[in-house]
């Protein structure tokens, strides 16, 4: 009800100014792993697993988040997409897709992929030729 739920990440890796910067992980008893690192100007990056193309975060103080989604997914489509508040969408030539926020505590983002879409485009004609069914009737 409320509680932070630590997500289970792989490939963690802390940059500063474009160049690697050294962590240290560490395990407190009864608790989830933790990484450590001197106060600074850093990005964090990591893969983790998403369920139902959602992907949302909540933080102490303020930070700066950059998501960019591979070209199999988007968030063009207000009926299948959600954005938090203050995001900035940037598409790029190669079909991939930049959602930013600046100094935020908190981010929601939900996307979709191309089956998706045409699943909403199938059921909205579907409705369509059912209400004219309808009317004519």
């Amino acid at each position: 009800m409320g509680e932070s739920v630590p997500i289970a990440v792989r490939d963690i890796r802390l940059t500063a100014d474009g160049k690697p910067a050294a962590f240290n992980r560490s395990t407190p008893f009864g608790r989830p792993e933790a990484i450590t690192f001197p106060k600074g100007n850093y990005t964090v990056s990591f893969t983790a697993p998403l369920r139902d193309n959602h992907l949302q975060a909540v933080f102490d103080k303020p930070y700066h988040v950059n998501v960019t989604l591979p070209r199999e997914f988007d968030v063009q489509n207000p009926l299948l997409a959600g954005l938090s508040a203050g995001s900035n969408v940037t598409r790029f030539p190669d079909n991939t897709t930049r959602i930013q926020w600046n100094r935020s505590f908190a981010f929601d983002l939900r996307f979709y992929d191309q089956n998706r879409e045409n699943l909403l485009y199938f059921f909205l004609q579907f409705m369509g030729i059912l209400a004219a069914v309808l009317v004519v009737i």
